[in-house]
């Protein structure tokens, strides 16, 4: 996962946002207070927070909801998902391509493996074409060869992919 500019920017808001707030909430400053008159007394009254911190926090608060924001819903990563789909359409069009060059059996084969998407199973394609085992492993075999597909062996069966 690329992270880009935007993202890094305001994920570092987000960090800092939530460090300033936290630790202007958890240590609130002490108030000392001056009596002037006959005696002078100092007193400090904890937990309180003056109009600095006030506006910190406010401030913090808006950053991190504004960051937060903006790295939950504005952050996609649609550039990726265009690139998916235009691999997935570039690699279609190269089987489409492909199947011009095959004759007979093998591309009759071919055709029902992209029909699926290019997956499939063996015992699927034994089933779906009505060839033979033999006739399809032979096929299968002959197009492994050239190298436009493979064979991986799951469970009991064969997984046909197309290269």
């Amino acid at each position: 996962m690329k992270i880009k500019g935007k993202t890094a920017f305001a994920g570092a808001l987000f960090v800092g946002a939530v460090f300033i707030l936290g630790t202007k909430l958890l240590n609130p400053a002490s108030i000392q207070l001056f009596v002037e008159g006959n005696q002078t007394a100092i007193t400090q009254i904890p937990g309180l927070f003056t109009l600095t911190d006030v506006i910190i926090i406010f401030a913090s608060t808006l950053i991190l909801a504004v960051s937060g924001m903006y790295l939950l819903f504005f952050d996609t990563d649609e550039t990726g998902s265009k690139t998916k789909k235009t691999g997935e359409t570039k690699q279609t069009n190269e089987w489409e391509k492909i199947i011009k060059t095959l004759e007979g059996d093998e591309k009759m084969i071919y055709q029902k493996i992209l029909s699926e998407e290019g997956i499939m199973y063996q015992s699927e394609l034994v089933t779906s074409t009505g060839f033979a085992k033999a006739k399809v492993t032979r096929c299968l075999d002959a197009l492994e060869h050239k190298g436009l597909l493979e064979r991986k062996r799951k469970g009991m069966g064969n997984l046909v992919l197309l290269k």
